[in-house]
Formats: structure tokens, C-alpha cells, sequence
């Protein structure tokens, strides 16, 4: 089995061990480090068979690319995840709902954007392949496990996607400043992508027209918006309260 993926940091490590440990490679641990957080992390490889290779942080250091491992990393093997939206909606036995995002380039956003997706119970998160950071090392790290249960389905022209979603009778809603009505005005249910804007820039213009319902989040204080993971918490679980409300 190949493995071509770095991942580091116990929530992505222990997530993957979860779910299939066997695509692990080699596992490493920093010498320096014998915490009761690392001897659990130690632990829980053993009890699915696996052993831990000892190095200097320094060694750590030069896997990962830089020094924000906690101290353990391993290679992987990718895991099975749709990477076609045709694909992923003929699977589904429900309603699908999507996250879009449009110009997140900042890999922490990402990562936080799929855990937010994962926690919601999103069906996968859809972004353009152009103006995007894409799924690295440090978005699996913030994403917590979520890099590993979340497709991540990179698409060449957004606003084509987003008809072609239209078409499968999917609903695009896409958050804006302006929007005359808010996300808990709206109606959130049937089959729905909800769609993210950079911060500070929003939606480019053909994704904002190509959406069918534009929605604000109302700001009581002083910021005019919200990070983006923070925004796509809210739209998502808003409409998550909706569906289960019926």
C-alpha cells in the first residue's frame, strides 16, 4: 500500500488509528517526550499492533516541515473517499448537504472548515482547485480526524459545479454581508450547499450569481464578520437544527 501522506498531531493520528489503523506506515514519537498524553497515544497504537519508532525532535522536525507536531507523526496511505460530486450524490440515501468554499487559501481555515463539516454532518466539503491551499499536512492537523471522514472534492470551474448541482435540484445558498435575510430566516431544508467566501473579499462575483439565495449571519457587535470556519459553523448548523426539527 502506498503512502504518500505525512500526518502529525495526536487528534489526526489517533482519528486515522480509529478508523484504519493498517494505513499507517511508520509511526514516530519524540525521545524527549514520555507525558501521559504520549504514553495514552503509545498505548492505543500497541493495542492494534503497531510500534512507534523513538527519533530526536529534530529528526521530527525535518518529516513534518516544521516543529508543530506535539511530537509524533507518521506516514499514510490516502483513504477511499469519493473525489467526485456525481459520485458522492449518487451514494447518498438523503438529502445532501454541502459546504462550499470560495477562496479559502489559508490551510488552518481549511482544516477548521472540514471539522466544522464533520461535526454538522455535512456530506463533504467542495472547493475550486485554483484559489484554494488544498488538503496539506497542516489542514489535516487542524482538521482533527476530519481530513479523514469528510470528502474533500476539489473541482476545476466552480460556478459549472454549482450548476450542475442546480441541475440534481440542489439548492446553492451562499452567505453574504448585504443578504436582506438572515440564516435563521431562511429556509435550509431539502437538499442544500451552503457556500463560504474568502474573508474580507466574500463570494467572487459568478459564484455569488450563480447562487439561488444569498443569506447573512446577523453581527451584533462592532465586526462586520466572522472567520470563515466560524460562518460555516453557523450556516451549517443552522441548517442541521432545521432538518432534525421536521
Amino acid at each position: 500500500m502506498a503512502r504518500d501522506r505525512v500526518l502529525f498531531g495526536f487528534h489526526a493520528l489517533l482519528a486515522r488509528l480509529r478508523q484504519d489503523p493498517r494505513s499507517l506506515g511508520e509511526i514516530y514519537v519524540e525521545a524527549g517526550r514520555r507525558d501521559g498524553r504520549m504514553q495514552d497515544f503509545i498505548k492505543a497504537i500497541e493495542a492494534q499492533g503497531l510500534r512507534a519508532l523513538t527519533v530526536e525532535r529534530s529528526r521530527l522536525d525535518g518529516i513534518v516541515g516544521h516543529a508543530r507536531h506535539q511530537g509524533v507523526a507518521a506516514t499514510a496511505a490516502p483513504l477511499a473517499l469519493t473525489h467526485s460530486v456525481d459520485d458522492l450524490l449518487d451514494q447518498l440515501a438523503e438529502p445532501p448537504l454541502l459546504l462550499i468554499l470560495d477562496g479559502i487559501t489559508d490551510p488552518h481555515n481549511l482544516g477548521a472548515c472540514l471539522r466544522v463539516a464533520d461535526g454538522a454532518g455535512a456530506h463533504a466539503v467542495i472547493a475550486p482547485k485554483d484559489r484554494a491551499c488544498g488538503l496539506n499536512a497542516t489542514a489535516a492537523k487542524v482538521a482533527s480526524g476530519a481530513a479523514e471522514s469528510v470528502p474533500y472534492i476539489t473541482v476545476t470551474n466552480l460556478a459549472r459545479t454549482l450548476r450542475e448541482l442546480k441541475e440534481r435540484d440542489v439548492r446553492i445558498v451562499g452567505t453574504s454581508e448585504d443578504a436582506g435575510a438572515t440564516v435563521y430566516q431562511s429556509d435550509l431544508l431539502g437538499p442544500l450547499a451552503l457556500v463560504i467566501g474568502a474573508e474580507g473579499e466574500g463570494m467572487r462575483r459568478l459564484t455569488r450569481e450563480t447562487c439561488d439565495l444569498l443569506v447573512s449571519i446577523p453581527m451584533a457587535g462592532v465586526v462586520a464578520s466572522l472567520n470563515a470556519s466560524v460562518a460555516a459553523a453557523v450556516v451549517l448548523y443552522e441548517a442541521g437544527r432545521q432538518r432534525r426539527a421536521v
